[in-house]
Order: C-alpha cells, then sequence, then structure tokens
C-alpha cells in the first residue's frame, strides 16, 4: 500500500464497482423503514456549479448515513429542462433549446456521477420529455373541468427580454428574476390556476412543519398574507360603479376625506376617462408602475399622486371624497383601493399635507382634544370616537364591530377575510415549455384536448424566431386542428406552463418513473412519499415550495394521494461565496486570471495591482467562480466533498478558501498514512467491541476517544446536520492514534484496539468520502462495500474515564494540574488541588480564603 494517497484510479475504480453493483437501486420495501431524501433538482442550462456541489453532497452524506443505519433510502435525481433558464442559455450559446438542454444533461449527469453521489440513476427523469409532461397536462384538464384552471384578461408582469409573463413571485426589485431586466406591465389573456382556493389550508398547515427553517415558514405567512378586516363599498358619483375596499381600521371610516387606487388598479383608467386629466393620469401610471413595490411603499418615500376626476361617496355620512391614483397603494393588497384617512395613516397624512385634503379627527385620545389644523402626524392609537355620528362616544375597538355590522345591514359591506395570495398565472409566451392542452375554435370557444390525444408533444425541431420569440403562434403544421366537438379548422394554445408547474410533483413521479398508465403508481408513492428530507436553498422559499404544497393538495383531492404536505423536513443550504478580484483596467477577473497571493496579486492581462473586494455569492457575471472540474482534476471528488462540509454548518454561507481545501487533502493523506502504517500490524487481527477491560492506561484513553468520537459523530449528523464539527472529531480521534505511537500497541489487546479505532475512523468517514473509505476498508481486508456495513454503535461502559485531568488554578491563574477519579466529589477534589505541589508553592503559605471547585474540569484556589 502505497504511503502517499492518489486519488487517480481509486475513485473511478470504485464508482465503476457501484454502478456495477447497482449498489444505489432500491425498491419499495414493506418490511424496511423507509427514508426518502432529495434535493432540488438542477435546470441543465451550463456546467454544475459549487453550490450545486455543495447541496448534493450535503444530501450524499445524509443518504448513505441512513443506508447504514438500515434505512431503505431512496435518493433520486432528475432535470428541471423546461424554462427560461435553459432557454435563455440556449439563445446566448446560439444553439436550441433541445439540443442545449439534453447535451447539458449528459454533461451534468457525468459530474455528478464522478463526485460519487449516491443517486438510483433509473430513476432519473428530464421534465422536458413528454412521457413526463402529458400528466401535468392531463391534471390540468381535470382542474379546468372542474373551473380550477381559468382564462382571463390580467395585467401581468411583463419581461419584454424573455418576452414573457412572470408570476409576481418572480419579479425582484422590479426585475426578471432570470434575466435582471426591467419588467413592464401588460394586459394578456392568460391561464391561472386557482391556488387562493386553499389559501387558509395552506396557512394553516404551515403550524404543523416543525422540521422546516421558522424563516421559511414565516416567508410563506407573509405571502399568503391573512387579514381579518371589513369590506367598504363607496358608491362612484354619477356612474353606475363601484369601488370595494378592504380596510382593517373600519372605526375611521367617517374620517376618510379621499380615495387612493393603486396605479395598477383597472378602474384609474374608467374613472379618467374624459375628466380632462387622462394624459397625466397615464404619464404617471406608466411611470410608477415601473419603480419596485418596496421602493413606492418605504415609510421615508414622497407620496405622490394624481386626481383622476372622478368622485365617490362615503357611505356613511355622503361625504363626496375626490378620487386619486398614488405610489402608495398596491393592487397586491385588499383590492388596490385605500379609502384614506388622513387624520389616522401617516401616509394619507403626508398625501393631504401636499396636495390640500381635507382632514377630519373621528378618533379623540383619553383626555385630549386634536385639532386637524395643529395636528403635525396622524393619530394612530385608540381612542373614543367622535364626528361619527351615531358612533360617537364609542370606543374604536367597539365601534369596528359596530360599524361593519351597520354596513353589512346597509348592504353596503361587512366583514371578511383578505388574503395577499393571487391565483398562480401559469402562461408563459415562451417555446421551451409543455403545451397548455387546449384548442381555440371560433364556434365551439376553448375547448380541452381530448385525454385520448395527450401528450401535446412540443415540436422540438422547431426554430425559434428571431430575439426568441415562440415559434409555436406561426408553426402552421402545429398550431393548426380541427376543433375536437365541431371539427371545424381550429387553434392550439400558443401559451406553455410557468416552469414550477414542473416541478410541483416531481418528487411523487421520481417514487414510478416509468408509470406510463397514470401520474405515478399510488401503492409506490404510498410507500416512499411524503419526502422525509429536502434540501434546497432558501431562494425557493415561496415559489417552489409554496406551489408545490398546493400541488400536492390538487393531488390529494383528486384521490391520488393521502397526504398533504411533500416535505417532512426542509434543510436550507447556504450559499458558496467568494471574494471578487477587480483589475483598474480589466473589470472583475477570474481568479485564473490573477497571480501571485494576498495584497501582491496582480492582473496577469496587464500586471497591474489586483485589488480584493468583497466576499459575495459565486456569479459568472462577478467572476468569482471556481469550476468544480478543476478542483476534481487537481483533488478528486472526496477532497472536494471534505472541505464543502467541513467550511461551514449547511445552513450557513461558505466562504470559498483554497487553503481550505489544500488542509481537506492534507487531512485525507494523514488519514492514508495512518491505515498504511498500521495495515501490517492490525493485519489477522480481530477489532476489539467489547468492554474496556485489560488495557493499559493510554490503550483505554484512546478506545474510550473512539467510542466518544462515534457518540458525536452519529449525533452530529442525526440530529444536527452539524458535518463540520463531525469531521472534527474525527481529526481529534486521528491525532490520538498518531499520539499513541510513541506508547505503542504491543500488547495483542492493544492492537484489538487499534483496528477497532482505525476501522471505526474509516467507517465514521465513509458517508463524506466515500471512494477513500472504500479503499481502505478493502485494504484491511474487508469485502466492499462499506455502504452496507452497520453504523458503529458506541459503548456506554467505554465512555467511562477511570480517571480524569483537572486543572489547578492560584488567584484564577493556571498553575498545574493533576489526575483525580472520575467521579470525585468536590471535597476530594479540593483535598487533592491543596495537596498539589505546584498549587501549595504558589500559595506562598498563604491560608485559602476560598476554594471554588467546578467537578470534572479545574480547581481555583483563592489566597
Amino acid at each position: 500500500m502505497d504511503d502517499r494517497y492518489s486519488f487517480d484510479g481509486i475513485e473511478s475504480r470504485w464508482r465503476e464497482y457501484w454502478e456495477k453493483a447497482g449498489l444505489f437501486e432500491v425498491e419499495a420495501d414493506p418490511s424496511r423503514p423507509k427514508y426518502y431524501l432529495m434535493e432540488m433538482f438542477p435546470y441543465p442550462s451550463g456546467k454544475i456549479h459549487m453550490g450545486h456541489v455543495r447541496n448534493y453532497t450535503i444530501g450524499d452524506v445524509v443518504a448513505r448515513y441512513k443506508t447504514m443505519r438500515g434505512f431503505n433510502v431512496l435518493h433520486p435525481m432528475g432535470w428541471d429542462a423546461f424554462g427560461m433558464p435553459a432557454e435563455n442559455a440556449a439563445i446566448a450559446n446560439n444553439t436550441h433549446p433541445a439540443k442545449w438542454t439534453y447535451d447539458n444533461i449528459a454533461t451534468m449527469r457525468g459530474q455528478l456521477k464522478r463526485l460519487g453521489f449516491s443517486y438510483d440513476w433509473r430513476r432519473e427523469i428530464a421534465t422536458c420529455r413528454p412521457e413526463y409532461y402529458r400528466w401535468e397536462q392531463w391534471l390540468f384538464l381535470k382542474l379546468l373541468e372542474k373551473g380550477a384552471a381559468y382564462r382571463k384578461e390580467a395585467d401581468v408582469n411583463w419581461c419584454g427580454t424573455c418576452a414573457t409573463v412572470l408570476a409576481n413571485e418572480q419579479v425582484e426589485a422590479g426585475l426578471c428574476w432570470r434575466c435582471g431586466k426591467e419588467v413592464v406591465p401588460k394586459k394578456l389573456e392568460q391561464w391561472f390556476l386557482r391556488i387562493t382556493d386553499y389559501a387558509e389550508d395552506l396557512l394553516q398547515y404551515l403550524d404543523k412543519m416543525p422540521g422546516w427553517p421558522e424563516k421559511v415558514l414565516t416567508m410563506q405567512r407573509n405571502w399568503i398574507g391573512k387579514s381579518h378586516g371589513t369590506r367598504i363599498v363607496f358608491k362612484v358619483e354619477g356612474k353606475d360603479a363601484e369601488i370595494p375596499v378592504f380596510t382593517t381600521r373600519p372605526d375611521t371610516l367617517c374620517g376618510a376625506t379621499f380615495m387612493v387606487l393603486a396605479p395598477e388598479h383597472p378602474m384609474v383608467k374608467e374613472l379618467s376617462q374624459g375628466m380632462g386629466n387622462e394624459e397625466a393620469v397615464n404619464a404617471f401610471v406608466a411611470r410608477v408602475t415601473r419603480e419596485e413595490k418596496k421602493t413606492r411603499t418605504a415609510e421615508d418615500r414622497e407620496k405622490e399622486g394624481v386626481f383622476l376626476g372622478s368622485w365617490c361617496l362615503n357611505p356613511v355620512n355622503g361625504r363626496r371624497m375626490p378620487v386619486y391614483t398614488a405610489n402608495f397603494a398596491l393592487m397586491d393588497y385588499g383590492t388596490g383601493a385605500v379609502m384614506s384617512v388622513p387624520a389616522h395613516d401617516q401616509r394619507d397624512f403626508e398625501f393631504a399635507q401636499k396636495y390640500g385634503l381635507p382632514m377630519v379627527v373621528v378618533i379623540q385620545p383619553p383626555g385630549e382634544t386634536l385639532d386637524p389644523a395643529t395636528m403635525e402626524k396622524a393619530f394612530t392609537d385608540d381612542g373614543v370616537l367622535v364626528n361619527s355620528g351615531p358612533f360617537d362616544g364609542m370606543g374604536n375597538r367597539e365601534a369596528m364591530a359596530a360599524i361593519t355590522e351597520h354596513l353589512a345591514a346597509k348592504g353596503l359591506g361587512g366583514a371578511t377575510v383578505q388574503y395577499r395570495l393571487r391565483d398562480w398565472g401559469i402562461s408563459r409566451q415562451r417555446y421551451w415549455g409543455a403545451p397548455i392542452p387546449v384548442i381555440h375554435c371560433a364556434s365551439c370557444g376553448i375547448v380541452p384536448v381530448p385525454q385520448k390525444d395527450l401528450p401535446v408533444v412540443l415540436p422540438e425541431d422547431a426554430a425559434l424566431l428571431p430575439g426568441g420569440q415562440s415559434p409555436l403562434p406561426v408553426l402552421e403544421s402545429w398550431v393548426n386542428v380541427s376543433c375536437p366537438k365541431c371539427g371545424a379548422q381550429a387553434r392550439r394554445e400558443t401559451d406553455t406552463m410557468d416552469t414550477f408547474v414542473e416541478s410541483s410533483w416531481y418528487f411523487e413521479r421520481y417514487c414510478s418513473p416509468r408509470c406510463g398508465t397514470a401520474m405515478f403508481d399510488k401503492g409506490e408513492v404510498a410507500y416512499w412519499m411524503p419526502v422525509d428530507q429536502y434540501i434546497g436553498g432558501v431562494e425557493h422559499a415561496i415559489l417552489h415550495l409554496l406551489y408545490s404544497r398546493y400541488y400536492t393538495r390538487v393531488l390529494r383531492d383528486e384521490g391520488l394521494l393521502e397526504f398533504k404536505e411533500p416535505f417532512t423536513n426542509l434543510l436550507t443550504q447556504g450559499m458558496v461565496c467568494k471574494e471578487i478580484l477587480s483589475c483598474p483596467t480589466h473589470g472583475n477577473l477570474f481568479p485564473e486570471e490573477a497571480e501571485g497571493k494576498g495584497e501582491s496579486r496582480t492582473c496577469r492581462k496587464c500586471g497591474a495591482p489586483v485589488e480584493a473586494g468583497p466576499v459575495r455569492k459565486m456569479s459568472k457575471s462577478k467572476k468569482n467562480v471556481v469550476d468544480p472540474n478543476d478542483l476534481l482534476d487537481k483533488y478528486g471528488a472526496d477532497t472536494v466533498r471534505l472541505f464543502c462540509l467541513f467550511a461551514a454548518p449547511p445552513e450557513m454561507d461558505l466562504e470559498w478558501s483554497d487553503q481550505g481545501v489544500e488542509g481537506a487533502a492534507r487531512f485525507l493523506s494523514r488519514v492514508w498514512r495512518m491505515a498504511v502504517r498500521h495495515l501490517s500490524e492490525v493485519e489477522g487481527v480481530r477489532a476489539w467491541t467489547g468492554a474496556p477491560e485489560g488495557m493499559s492506561g493510554p490503550v483505554r484513553a484512546l478506545y474510550r476517544k473512539c467510542h466518544q468520537t462515534i457518540r458525536k459523530v452519529g449525533h452530529d449528523i442525526e440530529d444536527r446536520f452539524r458535518f463540520n464539527t463531525a469531521i472534527s472529531a474525527v481529526m481529534k480521534l486521528v491525532n490520538a492514534v498518531y499520539a499513541m505511537e510513541k506508547h505503542g500497541f504491543p500488547e495483542e489487546r492493544d492492537k484489538e484496539v487499534l483496528r477497532a479505532v482505525i476501522e471505526a475512523t474509516v467507517v465514521l468517514l465513509s458517508p463524506i468520502v466515500p471512494h477513500f473509505c472504500e479503499e481502505i476498508w478493502e485494504r484491511l481486508g474487508h469485502a466492499p462495500s462499506i455502504l452496507q456495513v452497520p453504523w458503529p454503535e458506541y459503548r456506554e461502559d467505554a465512555l467511562a474515564a477511570d480517571e480524569i485531568l483537572v486543572v489547578a488554578q492560584v488567584n484564577g491563574k493556571l498553575r498545574g494540574k493533576f489526575m483525580a477519579p472520575a467521579d470525585a466529589g468536590e471535597k476530594e477534589l479540593r483535598a487533592l488541588a491543596l495537596a498539589d505541589e505546584n498549587v501549595r508553592k504558589f500559595m506562598e503559605g498563604k491560608t485559602p480564603r476560598k476554594v471554588v471547585v467546578v467537578p470534572g474540569k479545574l480547581v481555583n484556589v483563592v489566597v
């Protein structure tokens, strides 16, 4: 066995063995406990990056550990292959999306296999395959039949660069989540799924998901956005129209002096048309709707608006209220209309002051009298109603219910519950997606594609139009069909489905990926689902995770599932970050474009000094990336896996460090040398698994350390996913073996303990660095595979220490150490400390004023 560890040959040999042995292939087995673990599948839009490597390494360690614990582990992988990520990348590389996608799948599959991940590749799926998306087309038709899928004209978020509609969740700071370009409002006929039918259930079950991070639960609660309040109807003066409002402050209704509509509100155009101010209104709407919503509603943002020229009537006191559109009103909240009460709402107060609008106080604080003419800010606390007709004298909390009941009795409103959540718009005006299975007939209207004609196959040979436009509307051979009802000439729907539809049920498909008669085999899903551990980025907290929860409920209502929640436990891993390097002349640099180290680095292009900027998430645009292929070529898969796990806890960001990777390589070499050095010594020796008897002190201490390590590693992986501290514990065990070498292992029992320690080290590391450990395990004389070895159990009797080392202090300063019985009490430790030669020396003959004893750790003598 070579003294130096070289991954060349070793890693490829073991990957070949695993594949031939079908080691990761599993089937449902009711006699065994199951464990379903998966990581969020990737977009095949290029090569894998270090974020993928970290994410999938975390999952692989847990999958291997659970397998060794005796679980029947399902660990699948596939490809989120449709949608803008793949299509945009293909366009940028002047390639057809189908070719780009399939080529990348082949490349990325090879990369993932090279990293040694324990996937059951027989279950691989690609969402762009007709045998996959035919079933979401089938479910869409089921929803259409029930009215749970519908089409309507809607204001949508339009990304001109991507030439498609975006869901609200896909707009970040007013920009497209994929291309980063400006998103603008646009009216289009769109297909929607009624996710709002499940709003309350989606919200309530968040309290029944202890395995999810609280931050994700909070994000979903906020997005669903349940509010209890009052619906109030304001009639528009001179028109047969009404403005419905949702408010949580009906007690202030009599103080409403003007109405504000969100710029996106459909009534803005109606109420400004022909009123003499259309041009100013249209210009204002066009400008404001391009702004980020967070910016529009910020407290320090100047409130601005435009009068529409129309008036509405207060339903309680009949006051004429001018109707404005303003930047601080959002269509996403309530009805998009705000009854403005400037005396009791700060935003309204600032707006009224700017535009000279009246203020009426309707809530007076106890013992005070507010005067609108002298108020410097809105009064928003509790008080007593005034200027409110029959409600005068009521406490405002009491008045909330009274005014709500009054409105209900008059047919002008009533109590209601409002959700921020809106129905899911799934239409995308893109080519690379699953076709929506409906046909448009001039006579029959919207006609579902007959189930016997599913799937509606996307023509993968269609060429994209200039600018990446979808060819489907002009692809005569595909778009022109006969109406299934009347037989007349008709046209297919040319919108495709949002890619989040595909990712909302793929975890069920993994359970029976080749099922050709249904979305999935119900028996297989009943065994494997729900997913026990899901791993992915927190950026999917709203989009993917919320849609998946909704889709699971839809499938349950169709009788296909018996559960509501798809993921029992969720881990959101941190990002992989690296410093940004920049040159004054050439801007940001890739790491390989700089030479030298630290502050002496220079640009390879021009020799100028390189400035190290902030540490940010790895990004091709910032050039602060590391190519996994380069690392695999230089260090091998196991070193890369070890670094990703040791550098930071999984939920924290990982800061890239070349020195850290080198350190991981050195540790593996150290373990290798330890095994090589003692291989002949333990050959033919049986590993000791019994009680710690018949051992010398140092050997017993090593045996104790071994079992302490077994306990800690198991606890850190099982309960906390603290792989970094688990690795650290194994490092300390390896150090203990090296420290024992001066003592040697002359006795037979010593050798048995040594073998036990080496084997435990290898088994504990095997989920983390599997190729490396398979090799050592075989050279120790065992048959492969180490994955089939049961996870080691620690012995309680081996953990007990005969003696412990106790620190001795005098006046808080270290003055000595002494050995004491492990079960020594305070009295005995006090006596041993006072008798210690070094302690007595530093006491200088003085009488102790106090002796502080920390059992099992230290004694501090105060003189």
